[in-house]
């Protein structure tokens, strides 16, 4: 749950881009991003190696919270985890639902204000007790959307094929676009802790004019 003490600044409440209602396909542009990233493929639910990506981007994330408050003064709510997803056969994620041949990208955003100094000594830092796995696979990367359609889902993550389904065949056509970018998602709901039935998720697809 997101810490709403005063003076910390929390992007779900200040970010466009962290808006989205349930059942309503909605276009945002969403501005150039900064965030820390690991890479990864196969099925999420089994993959020892998604959960390692989490064990080290949090670690890195709040060291760089607490770094970016005591030396610049400036504190915030560590950002909810974001997901790129991606496979050769976009079925995959609508109809099939192969995990296993999924690719992805977990990503915690990091603040403008942080330089890559910073990073680097937040990495560090996170490397000095309990070491996670996956720690030098984290690195800081922008990422470009620009235009996109993304609505709010509630529930299941395997309930998501027919709310994407719609996204893909029938409103982004039927509005004069075409899908121009990598699935994205962003988790709202802590899903290691929430049932399934209340996680929330923001579906995001970006989108570009169709030729």
């Amino acid at each position: 749950m997101a810490d709403r003490t005063p003076g910390k600044i929390d992007f779900r409440r200040t970010l466009d881009a962290y808006r989205a209602r349930r059942g309503q396909f909605r276009t945002v542009d969403v501005p150039d991003t900064r965030y820390l990233m690991v890479d990864g493929h196969g099925d999420p639910n089994t993959s020892p190696a998604f959960t390692e990506a989490i064990e080290a981007l949090y670690p890195t994330a709040y060291k760089l919270k607490f770094a970016s408050k005591r030396a610049l003064g400036r504190d915030y709510v560590v950002p909810p985890l974001e997901g790129l997803w991606s496979a050769d056969d976009m079925a995959s994620f609508t109809t099939a639902r192969q995990k296993a041949r999924w690719r992805w990208t977990l990503m915690l955003m990091v603040p403008d204000w942080i330089g890559e100094a910073m990073v680097a000594a937040a990495v560090a830092q996170a490397a000095a007790r309990n070491r996670p796995a996956r720690l030098d696979d984290v690195r800081l990367a922008g990422l470009s959307e620009g235009r996109c359609v993304q609505t709010l889902h509630v529930g299941s993550f395997d309930d998501e094929a027919d709310v994407l389904a719609r996204l893909h065949h029938e409103y982004v056509p039927d509005h004069g676009l075409r899908l121009a970018g990598t699935h994205h998602e962003i988790y709202l709901s802590d899903f290691r802790r929430v049932p399934p039935e209340r996680r929330r998720t923001i579906l995001r697809q970006p989108v570009a004019p169709a030729r």
